[in-house]
């Protein structure tokens, strides 16, 4: 894929994967960040990408990695500031993102794949490279475990 084309998916795919960036930090400026940095990447390794038609899944797969590296420096470090959650947050939207919190990266994943990207099964699997019957059983473990922390939660 030429460097114009990529620039033009990445224009296109914009809205989509800063969502995929904040629901990962939750935090604007930070996903702004990894977007930054999957811009900076794709230019840099895009060319890399063997067939043309998976580039937005790669796009997404890095993009997710950048996340995940970033939370990770994230947790190593002491915060000095805290930071203000978005205006738009309503209670239970702040009350979901501390139960999906709790999930580890990969239930994370599986939960914005299925409910935020609206992926079905199949696509998962296909974009994560295992069984169907894998993604199945994940979800419907990741989901149990949110019902738990849930009731938790609300005593």
């Amino acid at each position: 894929m030429d460097e114009e084309s990529l620039l033009h998916l990445l224009e296109v795919q914009e809205g989509r994967l800063y969502k995929i960036a904040y629901a990962y930090l939750h935090n604007e400026q930070d996903a702004l960040d990894a977007y930054q940095e999957l811009v900076y990447r794709a230019l840099k390794h895009g060319h890399k990408v063997r067939e043309p038609d998976f580039m937005a899944t790669w796009l997404v797969r890095v993009l997710i990695n950048i996340c995940l590296d970033m939370k990770k420096k994230q947790q190593s470090t002491v915060a000095l500031e805290t930071s203000l959650e978005p205006a738009t947050y309503d209670r239970h939207s702040v009350e979901l993102d501390e139960l999906l919190a709790q999930l580890s990266p990969a239930e994370q994943e599986l939960i914005y794949l299925k409910y935020m990207e609206d992926l079905k099964n199949q696509d998962i699997a296909e974009r994560k490279n295992i069984p169907e019957g894998t993604v199945k059983s994940r979800i419907h473990m990741t989901l149990k475990k949110l019902r738990h922390f849930l009731k938790e939660e609300r005593g």
